[in-house]
C-alpha cells in the first residue's frame, strides 16, 4: 500500500470536464525496480477515467470521483491488455524481458498494473518503455519512478521520449531545465482556473504600469508559495486551496462591477497569489522533482509559468484596448465599454463560483 500510495498520491488528478476542473495533466505514473537477479517489476497507475478512455471500459464513478472496485475487477482483461501493449521492458539491443502475469488493483480514483519481467537472459542495460496515453494525445506525460525508495531518480516521458535506461546516468541539466520550463508553460495555458483569474484581474486596464504592477506581484506571491510548498516547507492539503483559488476567482470578477481603480489592484493580486502558488506545486509535485537537480527543475517550471502568464495577459489586454477603439465613439479617446466588462465579469464569475462548489462539495463527496 505504501507503493500505492506513492503512485498515486501526488500525481493522478487528471482529466474532468474543462469546465469543472482545471490542471488537466493527461498523466501516467510508473514505478521500475530492477532487482539483484535482474527482475524488472513495473507498477503504472492510471486515473480510472483514463482508463475508461483507454480500454472503453466504465469503471470510474465521476460523481464519486472514485473506482468502483467491483466494476474494476470485472473489467480488468482490456485494461490489462492496453498497458501490457503499451509497454516494454528489454535489453539494449531490444531483446525482450519475459513477462509475468499482469494484475490490476483499483485504488481509490484510479487503478494500478502490475508485472513483473525476467531480464536474466538479457545482457547489458535495461531499459523501459512507454506509450500509455501518448498513443491517443502526444500532449500526454509518464512519471517514471526508478527504484522502491522516497528518493530514487525519476524520469518523464513523452511522445517524443518513450525509453528509460535503468542503469543511465541522470539526464543533462539542459535536458531537465527544458523539459520543466516546458511543463510550467503546458500547465499555466491548461490551467483554465488560473487564466480566468488573470483575465478578470485586468479587465479594466487600459495602461501598461499597473498591469507590469499586476503580473509581478502575482509573479512574486506565487513564486513564494510555489517554492515553500514544492520544498515541503508549508503544506497545505489540495481540499482547502483549490476552493480558495475559485473563491478568489469570485472575487476579482466581482469587484469589476463595484470599482474600476486598476491601480491598486496588484494588492490584491499579491494576496491571492500566495494562494494559487499552492495549485502551481500542486501541479509541479504530480510531476516531482529530480533528486540531483532540483532548485533548477523548480526556477525552470516556475519561469515556463510567468512566460505562460506573461503570454495571456499580452494576448487580453491589447485585445481589449483594440475592441475599445472597434466601437467607441470618439476614435481618440475611446473609453472601456462597461457592458463588455460586466459581460465578462459575470461569465468568470459564474465559472469561479461553479468550480468553488464542485471542488468543495466534491472534496466532502470524496
Amino acid at each position: 500500500m505504501r507503493l500505492r500510495r506513492a503512485l498515486l498520491a501526488g500525481a493522478i488528478a487528471l482529466a474532468a470536464l474543462v469546465a469543472a476542473q482545471a490542471h488537466q495533466v493527461n498523466l501516467s505514473v510508473a514505478r521500475v525496480t530492477l532487482g539483484d537477479d535482474r527482475s524488472v517489476s513495473v507498477e503504472v497507475g492510471i486515473k480510472g477515467s483514463d482508463a475508461d478512455r483507454l480500454a472503453g471500459t466504465k469503471i470510474f464513478d465521476a460523481q464519486r470521483e472514485q473506482v468502483d472496485p467491483a466494476l474494476s475487477d470485472a473489467s480488468a482483461a482490456p485494461i490489462i491488455a492496453y498497458v501490457a501493449a503499451h509497454i516494454a521492458v528489454t535489453g539494449a539491443d531490444g531483446k525482450a524481458c519475459a513477462p509475468g502475469r499482469a494484475v490490476l488493483a483499483p485504488d481509490g480514483d484510479g487503478v494500478i498494473f502490475h508485472n513483473r519481467f525476467s531480464c536474466e537472459n538479457v545482457g547489458g542495460d535495461i531499459v523501459y518503455r512507454s506509450t500509455v496515453l501518448t498513443d491517443i494525445d502526444a500532449a500526454a506525460r509518464q512519471v517514471v519512478l526508478i527504484g522502491d525508495g522516497d528518493n530514487d531518480a525519476q524520469a518523464l516521458l513523452d511522445a517524443a521520449r518513450t525509453t528509460v535506461t535503468l542503469s543511465a546516468p541522470s539526464p543533462p541539466l539542459l535536458v531537465t531545465l527544458q523539459r520543466y520550463l516546458t511543463t510550467g508553460i503546458e500547465h499555466i495555458f491548461l490551467g483554465y482556473d488560473h487564466i480566468a483569474f488573470l483575465v478578470a484581474v485586468v479587465l479594466w486596464a487600459r495602461r501598461l504600469v499597473p498591469v507590469i504592477k499586476i503580473v509581478t506581484a502575482f509573479t512574486v506571491a506565487h513564486s513564494i508559495t510555489l517554492s515553500l510548498a514544492t520544498l515541503n516547507v508549508v503544506a497545505i492539503p489540495s481540499a482547502i486551496v483549490e476552493p480558495a483559488i475559485a473563491a478568489s476567482i469570485v472575487y476579482v470578477a466581482m469587484e469589476n462591477f463595484f470599482t474600476r481603480n486598476i491601480d491598486g489592484r496588484w494588492r490584491i493580486t499579491f494576496a491571492f497569489g500566495l494562494i494559487h502558488g499552492f495549485g502551481f506545486a500542486g501541479a509541479l509535485r504530480e510531476i516531482g522533482l529530480p533528486t540531483n537537480a532540483v532548485a533548477a527543475a523548480l526556477a525552470a517550471f516556475n519561469i515556463g509559468v510567468e512566460i505562460g502568464q506573461v503570454a495571456i495577459v499580452a494576448i487580453v489586454v491589447p485585445a481589449l484596448i483594440a475592441l475599445d477603439r472597434l466601437v467607441a465613439a470618439d476614435k481618440k479617446t475611446p473609453a472601456r465599454t462597461a457592458s463588455l466588462v460586466y459581460g465578462l465579469s459575470a461569465l468568470i464569475t459564474t465559472l469561479g463560483s461553479y468550480w468553488f462548489l464542485m471542488r468543495v462539495f466534491g472534496a466532502e463527496a470524496g
